[in-house]
This record gives structure tokens, C-alpha cells and sequence, in this order.
């Protein structure tokens, strides 16, 4: 399903944010990416989602090649994958269930199939009863459940996301965490770049460390040859 064959990115000044590195992600797999600030987390997701193109090496992503893919080809990637970030990106003047409508509204999506599919999402996300609630009127975790149900209403094949418990507290990220685990169980795989080892500790699932740019650890490494593309 994802990817990565020796996979090298440099950046304008030349320092390498990633160094050979190798692995595929099967179909409804969880994945934990780990290492310090500057590890290469991030990186690996702009990779996936095409905000970046590899240096060399292949990244192939659902069927996708991302080296060289053209504007027109990354809008029908990203429309697969839903993205989810630390800092929620909510639009401060719509509600919930507007700004989960917007994510169908850019793409074209039928007036009449948007409401339903922006509730079902909520009550998924444990929000139905926020709908027409503002960003301001949330707590951190409930904005980051709207950005969760924002990048799950157009049923993506993998959920990517970025430090989504950085601003939340202990209780807050414990909860969205459950969320991501809940998500994954419908099927849904997840890719989760995190600093927060004690989710990683209560979880057992693959965990892939990543240090000034190279893989140091993959749990998951005697599986990688026996996977789906």
C-alpha cells in the first residue's frame, strides 16, 4: 500500500532529512513513527501525502509513484489519504459540521450526500451533539476530533497524522489516541508521528524510529517482504 525503496531527501542547503530509507505499510496497518525533533517524522509524511518528492529513491503510495507526480495527480492522491495535524487547522468562523463539509465541498461532493456523511462522521468521532459549535467553544481534544472527522469523511484508504496529541493534555490524548485505535479497527490504516512514547508503550503495535534521517529501529522488519503494495 506505502512504499519507501531507498529513499534519500536532501533539502535546499544539502543537509539530508532522510537517508535510505526502506519499508512498506500494509493495507489497515497502525504504525507508530518515532524519534526526537529533526528525526525525519515529518519528512516521511510529506513524502507520502507528495508535499515533498524524494531526492532518489521511490516512494510509492497506493498505486501512486510520487517522484515526479504532476499537481493534477497529487489532488487525486490526497483526496485517498486523510491528514491530520498537531495544530488542529480548524476555520475559526464555520462550524463542526462546516468545516467537516468543507473537505466534500473541494471536491466536488453532491450537496445532498454532504450532510449525512458530515453526521455520520461525528457521531464516529463522538461529536454529533457539537455540530454547530465554533472552534472557540471547544476544548483542544474536541478541535482535534473535528480535524479527525474532517480527514475521515472521504473515506481514505490510511489517516496520516502529525503529531496529533502534541497540544492536548494527558486525558485529551489519551482519548484521541483510543479514537486513532477505534478508527483502525473499522479498517482504516494509520500512520502516527508521535513524541508521546507512553502511547506507544500501551500500544502493541509496529513501531519505526527514525534518528538524524535513518531507520534505527522497525519492529515490523521481519515482515516487510510480505506485503501487500
Amino acid at each position: 500500500m506505502i512504499k519507501f525503496n531507498k529513499v534519500f531527501m536532501a533539502y535546499p542547503k544539502g543537509s539530508l532529512a532522510l537517508k535510505d530509507a526502506s519499508f512498506h505499510i500494509k493495507k489497515s496497518e497502525f504504525i507508530f513513527l518515532t524519534g526526537h525533533s529533526g528525526a525525519g517524522k515529518s519528512t516521511v509524511l510529506r513524502l507520502i501525502y507528495a508535499e515533498h518528492q524524494p531526492t532518489s529513491g521511490e516512494v510509492r503510495v497506493s498505486g501512486y509513484h510520487t517522484t515526479g507526480i504532476s499537481s493534477r495527480e497529487t489532488s487525486k492522491l490526497r483526496r485517498r489519504l486523510g491528514i491530520v495535524f498537531q495544530d488542529f487547522r480548524l476555520l475559526v468562523d464555520r462550524t463542526t459540521e462546516e468545516n467537516v463539509a468543507f473537505a466534500l465541498e473541494v471536491t466536488g461532493t453532491r450537496r445532498g450526500v454532504i450532510g449525512p456523511k458530515v453526521m455520520r462522521v461525528l457521531t464516529q468521532v463522538g461529536l454529533a451533539g457539537k455540530a454547530r459549535s465554533y472552534p472557540g467553544q471547544l476544548s483542544g481534544g474536541e478541535q482535534q476530533r473535528v480535524a479527525i472527522a474532517r480527514a475521515l469523511v472521504n473515506d481514505p484508504f490510511v489517516l496520516i497524522a502529525d503529531e496529533p496529541t502534541g497540544n492536548l493534555d494527558q486525558r485529551a490524548a489519551r482519548g484521541v489516541f483510543q479514537l486513532l485505535q477505534d478508527i483502525n479497527t473499522n479498517g482504516t490504516a494509520v500512520v502516527l508521528a508521535t513524541h508521546n512514547l507512553d502511547l506507544v508503550r500501551r500500544a502493541n503495535y509496529r513501531n519505526i524510529e527514525l534518528q538524524d534521517g535513518e531507520i534505527v529501529f522497525d519492529s515490523g522488519n521481519d515482515t516487510r517482504e510480505d506485503m501487500d503494495e
